[in-house]
């Protein structure tokens, strides 16, 4: 053997060796096919799902059947995480996905790339459904659009094509997933990995965009008058806009990649909403909201495009102000005779559509706080409790179908502590929003799935058995009380016991401390004073008149409505410390409006988010209402006050709002805690010993990771109920 062909013989070995390896390697990977099913075939093309004027319809592998979707918007985010840090397992989306089903939900939506676990589990949980005989759980599957080049670009043409190029390579990457053939590489904010499980039997239909701001409608709109038409192989515009003829070209190019390269096809949306639909809302008083229409009648199908379009629409039932001045839809009443806003629009945008409609987000937050009311119906963005959003979203689906649309998918499945609310937004710290939770932003608690603070259970139930605090030592002591204080990554907790103590009559003052140089060392009101200068007071007086208070110094409502943007008038005392004087903690629900036609004026408006709402705060408990912030039964009073309240910005670090006043903004300061004390006032008297309340401190630890546990919502239990009543795929009626 010449020494040539010893070296190819050796490199041969090599590449035998290699390639053994390769193989036994990807056989253990999880490669995962979907099992084989037999699509509906028509023109060379298969395809899972289709539509008609009115109804969606799901091919099963044998028949075609008429599907109400009734199902959940399912979240990338969890506790600890942002959702580009796609950070949710294989074990808690499977698990995820079997409450979904229990729930009597047949399909969830996503808004972009999930990781390779989500489909993953997706494919088990389904081949498993179905092997049980049991109907899979569906997907919609969004397409993401960077909002930050929609904010700074603002027109879908601009920078060369570069929103349309880059939606559509999203699309294309999300076809290969679906169909388990893609790898993405490490991408910072972003999924990746290599994605092997076919689930395109499941993907019933894609949802292309977002909400879209109006301004980068109209600024697409204005710089592209020529380009207002779009004829693809697949898409087509009828007298569209040139936003309009932007999405039928993304739409195109995404059913061409799929259609070309897996000869397969489902139906397809793209996102809307009220403030961009194609009705006009005369009573609607801010201008933004009905600036500009997307109306996707406007974008038609070719004879190559087999599945059909269907309409996606985000319907809120207290946003934006139609829902509370529209006259038409005010005096409109609903299945139980009551004014329904909510079934006038669907029925009013029913009307203009030639295609089914899904309302692909409806929600209620079972928040502590509020960001916005409708003033009709009470169906209000936050201050509610877990049953009552329950109750209000089973009443919202029942009008979807009423309406006789085509399904709805609930906003969220899960709660997101990433989330932030307009109102109070600038009074926490963007890049720790996940590592606590704050009851305080409604867009933190849409979820059906809560995911409550401490490991297995939460650390102090708020319910009038003091069990949980065996063990601890009091913080303060006297002759008269004792005061404890505990604390997690949502709350303050305090347990009083009080000798001699009149629940109903007498009144607990506990001055709090929490940043130097400021605050008052007394209470004028009661004339008592205090160890020393509190910022915050908490009041005890009963069920109706407990609330915590602030020294209007360290008010933010003030310091943000009446100092930074002069829309309310500034306290007297406020600017000057050691007033003695606390005031009452707000939160703003709207600026002035004025309603057209008539003009009538809507004056800004607040409300007192620091008033204390009795009631047991244990969810185990058969009176358990979510809402609830201090509870006493037999002698032992307990409280919960969440952490913003107490200008804590970032609990997990242990940062909160510095001078305000003297720092001419809202900026952040780390404390070592607060400096806590506690007088009881016997009666109606108010009168108090001279002697200062003495104040002890309180310090907690911080953390990296937030300690969490899911738990379902009564809300979920009410739903499941709601769904169950709903029709569950119309008598399987083909088409």
């Amino acid at each position: 053997m010449t020494g040539k062909m010893k070296i190819l013989t050796g490199f041969l070995a090599i590449f035998v060796v290699l390639g053994a390896v390769i193989v036994y390697q990807y056989s253990l990977s999880p490669k995962k096919e979907s099992s084989e099913t037999a699509f509906q075939q028509e023109g060379g093309l298969s395809f899972v799902s289709k539509t008609d004027s009115a109804s969606f319809y799901v091919h099963d592998g044998q028949k075609w059947s008429r599907m109400f979707i009734k199902g959940v918007n399912l979240g990338a985010g969890k506790p600890g995480a942002f959702p580009g840090e796609v950070a949710i397992t294989y074990e808690e989306y499977f698990r995820w996905f079997k409450y979904i089903a229990e729930m009597n939900a047949n399909a969830i939506r996503v808004y972009t790339i999930q990781r390779p676990q989500f489909y993953n589990a997706l494919l088990d949980f389904n081949e498993q459904r179905e092997k049980d005989g049991k109907q899979p759980i569906y997907v919609i599957h969004g397409v993401w659009v960077n909002e930050n080049d929609v904010l700074t670009i603002e027109d879908a043409f601009g920078e060369k094509d570069k929103i349309l190029n880059d939606v559509v390579e999203s699309g294309k990457e999300i076809v290969d997933i679906i169909h388990g053939d893609r790898y993405l590489p490490v991408n910072k904010g972003h999924a990746d990995g290599t994605y092997t499980s076919d689930v395109s039997r499941y993907v019933i239909g894609w949802i292309l965009g977002i909400e879209w701001e109006p301004s980068f409608v109209v600024g697409t709109n204005e710089n592209n008058p020529a380009r207002s038409e779009y004829n693809g192989k697949y898409l087509y515009t009828e007298q569209a806009s040139p936003f309009e003829a932007f999405l039928a070209e993304v739409g195109d190019k995404i059913i061409g990649y799929e259609s070309e390269k897996y000869k397969m096809q489902r139906a397809l949306a793209f996102s809307n909403w009220v403030t961009t639909d194609p009705l006009k809302h005369p009573n609607e008083p801010y201008k933004n909201e009905d600036l500009v229409s997307v109306n996707v009648e406007h974008v038609k199908g070719h004879e190559s495009f087999k599945p059909g379009m269907f309409a996606s629409y985000h319907v809120y039932p207290y946003y934006p102000d139609t829902f509370s001045f529209q006259t038409d839809y005010i005096n409109y009443k609903g299945l139980d005779g009551k004014p329904d806003p909510y079934l006038a629009y669907l029925e009013d945008i029913k009307k203009i559509h030639t295609m089914p409609i899904v309302v692909s987000e409806f929600g209620i937050p079972a928040s502590r706080g509020k960001a916005h009311e409708n003033r009709v119906t009470g169906f209000n963005q936050g201050f509610i409790d877990e049953k009552t959003q329950g109750d209000m979203l089973v009443h919202m689906i029942n009008d979807i179908h009423a309406a006789n649309l085509a399904g709805g998918l609930v906003f969220a499945w899960q709660d997101e502590w990433f989330k932030r609310t307009w109102n109070n937004n600038d009074l926490d710290l963007p890049d720790s929003r996940p590592y606590w939770s704050n009851p305080q932003t409604n867009e933190q608690h849409f979820g059906l799935l809560a995911f409550d603070p401490g490991n297995g259970e939460t650390i102090r139930s708020v319910d009038g058995q003091v069990d949980d605090w065996a063990g601890d030592a009091p913080l303060y002591d006297d002759e008269e009380t004792k005061l404890y204080v505990k604390s997690d990554e949502a709350y303050v907790y305090f347990r009083i016991d009080a000798r001699n103590y009149d629940f109903d009559k007498d009144t607990l003052l506990l001055p709090i401390d929490s940043i130097e140089g400021q605050g008052s060392d007394r209470f004028s009101a009661y004339g008592i004073s205090f160890g020393r200068q509190a910022d915050f007071v908490l009041k005890i007086h009963g069920k109706n008149d407990s609330r915590l208070l602030v020294d209007p110094y360290y008010d933010n409502y003030l310091f943000r409505y009446a100092v930074q943007t002069s829309l309310i008038e500034d306290h007297p005392d406020a600017s000057r410390k050691n007033s003695g004087l606390f005031n009452p903690i707000r939160l703003a629900l709207n600026k002035r409006v004025v309603i057209p036609p008539g003009n009538a004026v809507i004056p800004f408006t607040g409300y007192e988010t620091g008033q204390l709402t009795y009631g047991n705060a244990n969810p185990k408990s058969p009176d358990y209402y979510s809402l609830s912030d201090f509870y006493y039964s037999e002698g032992q009073l307990e409280i919960r006050i969440p952490w913003q309240l107490l200008n804590v910005m970032d609990p997990s670090k242990k940062m909160i709002i510095d001078d305000m006043r003297t720092r001419g903004k809202i900026s952040p300061i780390k404390t070592e805690g607060f400096n806590i004390g506690i007088k009881k006032l016997a009666g109606d008297s108010g009168a108090a010993s001279k002697q200062p309340v003495a104040m002890e401190p309180y310090a907690w630890a911080e953390w990296d990771q937030p300690s969490y546990h899911e738990r379902l919502k009564p809300s979920y239990y009410i739903l499941q109920k709601g769904f169950a009543a709903l029709p569950e795929n119309e008598g399987l009626t083909e088409k």
